[in-house]
């Protein structure tokens, strides 16, 4: 054999060591930085109802089976008996019936979060029990009955975590409705897509105080700032938004002249701003060939 060894060296601890504290090195920096801090966003609920529709949420306490869960029943002039059910948020539906007892007919729907919905004693379900279907926030699911252990007609309503356990507090429209409350909560599902809200438009400051709506072509909205003492008035479009069109909103103060904002806009008129100390006002606007104009009101 020749003095030249054809074994290879051994390999010392440092050199491994340090081998290893370059590979970590690489493979960290090979991750973008966005994915260490990843947040998800609860998803936000819309009312179970078609767009503008107006109903008491009513969270009894005590004596509600499930605690927490919702009786959605009617207010004013929307009566609630066959009234169109949609989803809440996007998700699977699953199609259930529970006979003549418990819920009767009734949609779970389960969210991308893991968390779920429950809308029982309906009238009619858009699927058959025990099939499943895609949908969308606004999507319809049912109409509003008195199946199952139901005395009369209304909409039993669950929001559940992802662990199944149900919210005592839940939030639909951003209205919280807790333990023992009973709130009247007005409808934007299926109301459209518009990107811009009342607030947004007038302002820092402002909150609305009223609204009325133009069909389902768009809605009115009175605001008001107790920062600076001014009335906002702006019309939002519920259908061809982003293309522009026929759109007004006005604010007149009594005893003055009226402030009119129109035009073809793709997403809103306004905002109309004035100041009203001491004086009612009179307010309203426009989409298209659907207006509205209110009496004087909101005095002070």
């Amino acid at each position: 054999m020749s003095g030249t060894s054809t074994f290879p060296r051994p390999i010392s601890k440092r050199w491994i060591l340090a081998a290893l504290a370059a590979l970590a090195l690489t493979l960290t920096s090979a991750v973008p930085a966005a994915t260490a801090d990843v947040t998800v966003q609860a998803l936000t609920h819309k009312s179970p109802f078609s767009c503008d529709k107006t109903f008491y949420a009513n969270n009894w306490s005590p004596g509600h089976n499930p605690s927490g869960s919702i009786d959605w029943q009617s207010y004013g002039t929307d009566a609630i008996n066959g009234e169109t059910v949609r989803a809440t948020a996007g998700g699977t539906a699953y199609f259930r019936d529970a006979g003549s007892t418990s819920y009767g007919k009734w949609v779970e729907i389960v969210h991308s979060d893991g968390t779920r919905t429950r809308y029982a004693h309906l009238a009619t379900m858009v699927r058959a029990a025990g099939t499943s279907m895609s949908v969308s926030q606004g999507t319809v699911i049912g109409t509003v009955g008195s199946t199952g252990g139901s005395e009369a007609p209304h909409l039993h309503y669950e929001q559940r975590t992802s662990s199944n356990t149900v919210d005592t507090s839940p939030t639909v429209e951003g209205v919280t409705v807790s333990l023992g409350q009973r709130k009247a909560v007005t409808s934007t599902n299926g109301c459209g897509t518009n990107p811009y809200t009342p607030t947004e438009v007038c302002g820092s400051g402002y909150s609305v105080i009223d609204s009325a709506a133009l069909g389902s072509v768009g809605k009115v909205f009175l605001l008001y700032s107790s920062d600076n003492g001014y009335n906002c008035v702006v019309t939002l479009k519920y259908t061809n938004v982003g293309t522009p069109s026929a759109v007004s909103a006005f604010l007149e103060p009594e005893g003055s002249t009226r402030t009119t904002n129109s035009g073809s806009f793709g997403y809103y008129a306004g905002p109309v701003e004035r100041q009203a100390p001491g004086a009612c006002v009179r307010w309203g606007g426009s989409v298209g060939g659907t207006s509205y104009t209110s009496p004087f009101e909101h005095c002070g």
